[in-house]
């Protein structure tokens, strides 16, 4: 399939679903849950059961992922199985709303819900990437899905940051909880709302076993009949030598990024930048993202693939080195820049790399292979950073660690042949019969 209205459909769905990133995972709500959901634990007990929230809804993912994408290539529910996640994730975020002082429980098992929305959507969302685009354009339209990711989440943070700054601009109180609920409503609105335009406008191929025969299967028969792909995948990974040493390469540099983005508002506050300079440098990326993204995908397809994420990652090698030296608002702000400049178009391109290396007709199936082992590896990065700044007490060290991370995944995507990978792709259609 290959249609603007298609296209401009998933597009949207990055759009929408970034928000919930970007307010309630970055910005707006771990602010909310220490002060207000978990004010009246105590000690540090807020950031421990923040971590214990995410640690839980990684975990759930992490499951879920590869058993879901099994079944949704099975059934060709690609689309349906989104759809359900996005309005999970849509209604936990509205219900947020509802959390007020000592509510921790509430908002830890919001937040789960809807970091399982958006995450176990997102294993479907890019598994469709086969389905709306061309393999010659899916570089470029799988930054352009970042690129709106960027600009969508960063347009509703801006407003959501003067929703609480200048609450009497939108008619609301200065004082309570009251204008911070409602920005918890404004993400719920947006994802749901967002999400409509690729639900009617994409088409997912049907997978044969389900629809050859023209009877309908039970969920027990699907589920099951996925259980028994899962395992055949699991054995016949030996069929896609290329596609499995780019998964490794992929473990590493993908910690890398992730951990820059975790560890950024961490290392930015410890080292005594004000918490507003800090969400304005997050606006600074998303709203730089946009634009930069969209470069990428074009300077992808002009360069190749894989040159061009190997300069990307080069790229962050130079933030995380200049991170080490950072001492002001000033060079947090120069530093959000360049991660603008390169943090989309690196997964961008990495996302249609690997879409380019998995047998067209079970996308969901090893997306939700990526989504599950990416979930694990992410450990590794924190856990050197907190290893090494502990060990050195000095946190400075602690980020110019992670150079280790993208040096390695540079050095392992060397070996990976894509025109090899995907020839082996296609021989390894339907399960790898030849």
């Amino acid at each position: 399939m290959n249609n603007k209205k298609a296209i401009r459909g998933w597009l949207m769905y990055d759009w929408a679903n970034s928000a919930f990133v970007t307010t309630m995972i970055a910005a707006v709500m771990p602010v909310y849950y220490e002060k207000v959901a978990a004010k009246n634990l105590g000690g540090n007990l807020p950031e421990v059961y923040w971590a214990n929230t995410s640690s839980i809804a990684a975990l759930i993912v992490a499951v879920l992922s590869p058993i879901m994408g099994a079944l949704a290539d099975y059934t060709g529910s690609k689309l349906k199985f989104l759809g359900f996640f996005a309005v999970l994730g849509s209604i936990a975020s509205l219900l947020m709303a509802l959390i007020g002082e000592g509510d921790w429980l509430l908002a830890s098992t919001l937040v789960i819900l809807g970091t399982i929305g958006f995450a176990a959507g997102n294993t479907f969302y890019d598994a469709l990437l086969v389905d709306v685009a061309p393999p010659d354009r899916r570089d470029r339209i799988s930054a352009q899905g970042y690129a709106w990711g960027y600009l969508g989440g960063g347009v509703l943070l801006a407003i959501n940051v003067m929703m609480i700054q200048k609450p009497a601009l939108f008619g609301l109180p200065t004082e309570g909880n009251l204008r911070t609920q409602i920005v918890f409503l404004t993400v719920g609105v947006w994802w749901l709302l967002f999400t409509i335009p690729i639900l009617r406008s994409v088409k997912e191929r049907k997978r044969s076993e389900a629809t050859a025969s023209g009877t309908a299967i039970s969920f027990t028969q699907a589920l099951g009949a996925s259980f028994h792909r899962l395992g055949q995948t699991l054995r016949q990974f030996k069929r896609y030598p290329e596609l499995l040493k780019y998964m490794i390469s992929y473990w590493f540099f993908n910690d890398g990024i992730n951990t820059v983005i975790v560890m950024a508002t961490i290392y930015g506050s410890g080292i005594g930048i004000e918490m507003n300079n800090l969400i304005v440098a997050l606006l600074i990326t998303q709203l730089i993202g946009f634009p930069s993204t969209l470069l990428f995908g074009r300077y992808a397809e002009k360069l190749g693939a894989k040159k061009a994420l190997n300069v990307s990652l080069a790229i962050y090698i130079v933030i995380v080195t200049l991170g080490f030296f950072m001492e002001n608002a000033t060079h947090f702000y120069i530093l959000a820049t360049m991660v603008g400049l390169v943090q989309g178009g690196s997964q961008a391109i990495a996302r249609s790399i690997y879409a380019e290396l998995v047998p067209p007709a079970r996308t969901a199936e090893f997306f939700g292979f990526l989504t599950i082992s990416s979930k694990f590896s992410s450990v590794a990065g924190p856990f050197v950073f907190a290893i090494v700044a502990g060990n050195t007490d000095s946190s400075r060290i602690g980020i110019l660690s992670l150079i280790a991370f993208f040096i390695i995944g540079i050095i392992l995507l060397r070996f990976v042949n894509l025109d090899k990978g995907k020839r082996e792709a296609l021989v390894g259609e339907d399960g790898g019969a030849a």
